[in-house]
């Protein structure tokens, strides 16, 4: 396994370009931003559109400026990146602006409470709309420079994340740069590092143990190509250690697919009373690590750096390798993993705190033989948490290369875990009423289908739609949500539905709900009905609903967290138009398939049901509401059946 997983193989690019500053700065000057603030917005994107120095939200930048407030009166403030804002995408109203002189006189003080530092978030704004600054700000407003740019780059972290971190940094950076002790981001770091600078203020940077760096100039550009400088000095360290790391694990010859494990622990993840999304992740350099024969070692040596836990928690369920055809014992022997998992992090809780921890779930899961998983309680917190630990990755790989990767502490993780105005971020998220489901639809290209897949992301839910135009999938889907699946499936062909689903499982782990809606009506007096005409129309609104049916069922049953199949039955099942036989008959068939999944499967807590629309497409929809709270509101199954909406 080559250690430089993020292209360490040579030195980061300084993307600094003389033609791109100017534009900004032209382009600003026409908002009445200063060219000042137009290139301290150039430079943080620069540094937030390279994933090995920052992932979502991550880093701060600032930039010291007098400005007035509203009265007229001027003052020196600190624009500062707002808390939780993308440097990559960051624009003026990402930046929070805080008279700096008050913060300054903090330097006396001896520490602050996480009530009176949320406060201090926010009583210094020079304008109160603006988001609060960033945790470190105080860092930012202490050191004298006008440009200041913070990062969590891989590189140094695989340097620092060592028994010996700092001295290893020490050799590495020489008189370039100070080496900082972990100490957590507040007042204590803000100290710290002024008086590791103000001891040699030649250095052009700060190393922070197990946390990254800071550097900082006079120029926006200064600052920047500092840390491209800094950043390179720990890749090209990095490059002269050994080339592989992780030795394997001895494996069994057949794994089971994705589509199998995934709904596996996604239904364990339910059965602790949370239902999540997963997010994938696979590819050489990935199994590498999941299938290194000293996994338990590195992957619980803790996170990268302590606030990552506020995201993946401090260390990964590790899974038991999934054999092909042995779903039963990967079931049984997950079941275990994941109760040591909960174990251990709630004995961790009670070493450090009274009572019990409210959330003790893993948010990414190693599966040996198979890759990674990010767990969320959406996709976009999948894709974070998956994100993350593939930095992880990138770090311990890198560190192994060079001695032992070791990560963040246990008491420095608990402590931000745990901190206020970190968690903040999560905590104020509000959860709708489908937050975490997995909904499929079919025909969801067309106007029934979009509409009903739309209402289930408005509830939360994250929905894939299927039909035969994949492209008009692909493209309702983007309308919906960045996160939502468009896919291609012929409902009457089996080998098209399997796919799909399988595609579904792979993308969000599992399936909770599937509405099957796709169909047609063909025309025409019954006693002259083309033969092959009515068996197009079985095969497409009886069979195809059986099809889907049958394969949604069988990944809610590897689930084992129920779910629920509702289908689009129709009117004309039961309220025969003339000329619509070749439609009526097949929908009829699908009536008494609903009650006969109800009757199958209800025990499993899989619930069934059917729309019989005419004509609109409201009871479709109401239909699908009451399909995924019929459990949450106590409904008995006849109320539940009741549902069907008779049009």
């Amino acid at each position: 396994m080559c250690a430089f997983i993020r292209g360490w193989g040579k030195s980061m690019k300084n993307r600094w370009s003389d033609r791109d500053a100017r534009a900004f700065v032209r382009g600003y000057a026409r908002d009445g931003l200063s060219a000042d603030m137009a290139l301290r917005i150039y430079s943080a994107r620069l540094l937030g559109e390279e994933p090995s120095l920052v992932l979502h939200g991550g880093g701060n930048v600032s930039l010291k400026a007098m400005a007035k407030d509203v009265t007229g009166e001027k003052a020196e403030v600190l624009y500062v990146k707002g808390s939780g804002h993308d440097l990559g995408v960051i624009g003026p109203e990402g930046f929070a602006p805080v008279r700096r002189a008050p913060l300054l006189n903090l330097k006396r003080r001896g520490a602050l409470s996480d009530k009176e530092m949320a406060g201090l978030q926010r009583c210094f704004l020079m304008d109160a709309n603006a988001p609060s600054p960033s945790v470190e700000f105080l860092s930012h407003a202490f050191l004298p420079h006008k440009f200041v740019d913070h990062t969590h780059s891989d590189a140094v972290l695989a340097l620092t994340n060592q028994p010996d971190g700092a001295a290893i940094a020490g050799d590495v950076f020489g008189r370039r740069a100070a080496i900082v002790p972990y100490v957590m981001p507040g007042l204590g770091l803000a100290k710290r590092a002024l008086r590791v600078y103000e001891a040699d203020p030649s250095v052009k940077a700060l190393i922070l143990v197990r946390h990254g760096l800071f550097t900082f100039g006079w120029s926006a550009e200064e600052s920047y190509k500092c840390m491209i400088r800094m950043v390179s000095l720990a890749e090209k360290r990095l490059r002269q250690g050994r080339k592989k790391v992780f030795p394997s694990a001895r494996l069994p010859k057949k794994i089971s697919s994705v589509a199998e494990a995934a709904p596996v622990l996604r239904g364990l993840l339910a059965e602790q009373g949370k239902r999540m999304v997963l997010d994938f992740r696979a590819g050489p350099r990935i199994l590498a690590y999941v299938n290194g024969s000293m996994l338990s070692r590195y992957a619980r040596a803790g996170v990268a750096t302590p606030d990552h836990t506020i995201r993946i928690k401090p260390w990964p369920l590790i899974a038991p390798v999934p054999r092909a055809g042995k779903a039963d014992d990967f079931r049984k022997d997950a079941a275990k993993s994941l109760a040591l998992y909960i174990g251990r992090y709630r004995a961790r809780y009670e070493r450090y705190c009274t009572g019990q921890a409210a959330d003790p779930l893993p948010r990414v899961g190693l599966v040996p033989g198979l890759g990674l998983f990010g767990m969320g309680e959406d996709a976009k917190a999948a894709k974070i948490a998956a994100d993350m630990a593939e930095a992880t990755i990138s770090v311990t790989a890198a560190a192994e290369a060079i001695g032992t990767y070791r990560g963040a502490r246990e008491r420095e993780m608990f402590s931000f875990e745990q901190w206020g105005p970190e968690r903040a971020k999560l905590d104020g998220r509000p959860g709708r009423d489908l937050t975490g489901h997995i909904v499929a639809v079919t025909g969801g290209a067309g106007a029934i289908g979009r509409a009903v897949a739309g209402a289930f992301a408005q509830e939360g839910a994250e929905v894939a739609l299927l039909d035969i135009d994949g492209k008009a999938a692909q493209k309702a889907a983007g309308a919906i949500s960045p996160y939502a699946l468009g896919l291609e499936c012929d409902v009457t062909q089996l080998g098209s539905v399997e796919r799909a689903f399988e595609n579904v499982v792979e993308v969000f782990g599992g399936l909770d709900i599937a509405v099957s809606n796709a169909g047609a009506a063909w025309q025409g007096p019954i006693a002259e009905m083309d033969d092959e005409m009515l068996r197009r129309s079985f095969d497409l609104n009886f069979f195809g609903h059986q099809a889907v049916a049958q394969n949604a069922a069988a990944i809610m049953r590897r689930q084992g967290a129920g779910g629920c199949l509702l289908f689009n039955v129709s009117k004309q099942a039961v309220n025969q138009g003339a000329d619509f036989g070749a439609y009526g008959l097949p929908k009829a068939a699908v009536m008494f398939l609903v009650r006969q999944y109800a009757l199958e499967l209800g025990g499993e807590g899989i619930r069934t049901g059917g729309v019989n629309a005419d004509r609109v497409r409201s009871g479709l929809l109401t239909g699908a509401m009451i399909a995924s709270r019929s459990k949450a509101r106590g409904l008995s199954e006849a109320d539940y059946m009741a549902g069907n909406l008779l049009r």
